[in-house]
């Protein structure tokens, strides 16, 4: 029986003050190390991409944020001056609730000891979860309990990313050019093969997932920062334990900022879930506070060529393989099925490098993909392949094909020389990056809201700073792989 290669013992790794308002640091400042305490917030992101999104919130609010890809030793942080945010890239959205306590006791238990005024438990924006896999209600209990936070604020809504939660709903646009969509109704999220989304109302979806009492702040109690205690209040008075906060205006955001730093107290963590509206709702407030410095200067400039590697299945990163396509990229097709086998997916790997790279070198933009859309042959083909070796498709393929994706971008970009590149999908940009061997990410420039452009860390390494996006299966308009290319700042 042919083993897939995750179980055959293949390693694709190795491959060739009140801290609720900051206080303001003066513009082009930088501390010579890096302390707990001037560290205002630590995240751990349930995905990849999610993680970088966040770090971008915090970023364009003028707060350092360094994104690690393992768990940091308190002697890296002094690596980093100026630091004021740190994530962890994490992957429990893909986790059964068993391997999230694993998995979350370590992760969160790390930023505990950091005594950090506020961590954030950064779900993805389309609240991608079930009982049975990535749950954020056993999240939620797991870090309401480590951190002893007796009512969690619950905030999904992220404006800039198209997502809005009124009434409880969440909805959601289909990359940034559709109209938004009632989750229950969205083309991607309402059949996702893993989680997909049946129930627009978060209180019900969660209800599924934990037995803590979710309340409503309703998007009416939203007017003012007044208005919004006196509600909150009334609802931990009654007993809510989580309490779920609507968003639908980027307006609303400082006022929500401002509730959720009203809940941090000195000597404690407070602990929030939420997408990337947590970062950009505090930043919000801060900034409201004249408590952030200015921006950083962007750096980044067009790339003559750059390489893209997509194990993206979402209709929206196809839009965005099309459109570059049709402008003159060359896509470079992964036969997925050959991947499963390890007696055939060194020369398959090979082979995809080899075709990348000739495209490189000849100036063109170059994507190899494992998918087209949601509809591609090749997913049925490789799953069938996974079930004759014995192994479960929804388990492995993230792992193999993002792994196998990692090798081919590290064998382009090592004998290309190129300094720019795209990762497409959550999963396997977490398996790309530790493919690549990076120690950290940092942003560079912005370039779709939720997927800036990052320079990585990668110490020791002749890569060391090259520029990648990160980019979730549904962020971005469809021109995004052309806009990355061409990027001025």
């Amino acid at each position: 029986m042919v083993r897939p290669v995750a179980e055959a013992g293949v390693d694709f790794i190795k491959d060739d003050e009140d801290m609720a308002s900051p206080p303001a640091l003066a513009p082009g400042a930088a501390m010579a190390s890096t302390t707990p305490t001037d560290l205002l917030l630590g995240f751990y992101g349930d995905d990849f991409t999610g993680s970088t999104d966040a770090m971008e919130a915090l970023t364009r609010a003028g707060l350092r944020t360094v994104l690690f890809i393992g768990r940091p030793r308190p002697e890296q942080l002094h690596k980093y001056a100026g630091l004021r945010a740190i994530g962890l890239a994490g992957c429990s959205r893909s986790l059964s609730p068993e391997e999230m306590d694993a998995e979350l006791g370590e992760a969160l238990g790390t930023l505990k000891e950091f005594r950090l005024p506020i961590v954030h438990y950064k779900v993805c924006s389309t609240f991608d979860s079930s009982p049975r896999i990535g749950s954020v209600g056993r999240a939620l209990d797991i870090g309401a309990e480590l951190f002893g936070t007796p009512v969690v604020p619950l905030l999904v809504g992220a404006p800039i990313l198209g997502r809005y939660c009124v009434f409880g709903n969440l909805f959601a646009r289909s990359g940034l050019d559709s109209e938004p969509y009632r989750l229950d109704r969205h083309p991607t999220m309402s059949r996702h093969p893993i989680t997909p989304m049946t129930e627009s109302d978060l209180r019900l979806h969660l209800a599924a997932q934990t037995q803590r009492r979710v309340r409503l702040l309703d998007v009416l109690s939203i007017t003012d920062v007044g208005s919004a205690r006196t509600r909150y209040q009334e609802l931990v008075k009654a007993g809510a334990e989580a309490v779920l906060i609507d968003v639908l205006y980027r307006e609303q955001e400082a006022t929500i900022g401002a509730l959720l730093a009203d809940q941090v107290r000195p000597g404690s963590t407070l602990f929030v879930v939420g997408s990337s509206g947590v970062e950009y709702c505090l930043t919000a407030h801060w900034h409201s506070q004249g408590r952030t410095p200015p921006p950083p200067a962007w750096t980044a400039s067009p790339a003559d060529k750059m390489l893209v590697v997509s194990g993206s299945c979402s209709p929206v990163t196809d839009r965005q393989i099309a459109w570059a396509v049709e402008r003159g990229a060359v896509e470079v097709p992964v036969r997925t099925d050959d991947l499963v086998d390890p007696g055939t997916a060194e020369a398959q790997i090979e082979a995809a490098a080899t075709a990348g790279l000739a495209g490189c070198q000849a100036g063109r933009t170059v994507i190899c993909h494992t998918a087209r859309g949601p509809s591609d042959p090749r997913r049925a083909e490789t799953a069938a392949r996974f079930e004759r070796a014995g192994g479960d498709a929804r388990q492995l393929s993230a792992r193999v094909l993002g792994a196998a994706l990692g090798r081919i971008m590290l064998r382009v970009l090592q004998r290309g020389g190129l300094r720019r590149a795209v990762v497409a999908g959550g999963d396997t940009s977490f398996h790309v990056a530790r493919t690549l061997g990076i120690e950290a990410l940092e942003m560079a420039a912005p370039a779709a809201p939720g997927s800036p452009l990052c320079r990585a860390h990668i110490p020791g390494s002749p890569l060391d700073g090259i520029e990648v996006c990160f980019k979730g299966g549904q962020v971005g308009r469809d021109s995004l792989l052309g806009d990355l290319a061409n990027l001025r700042q």
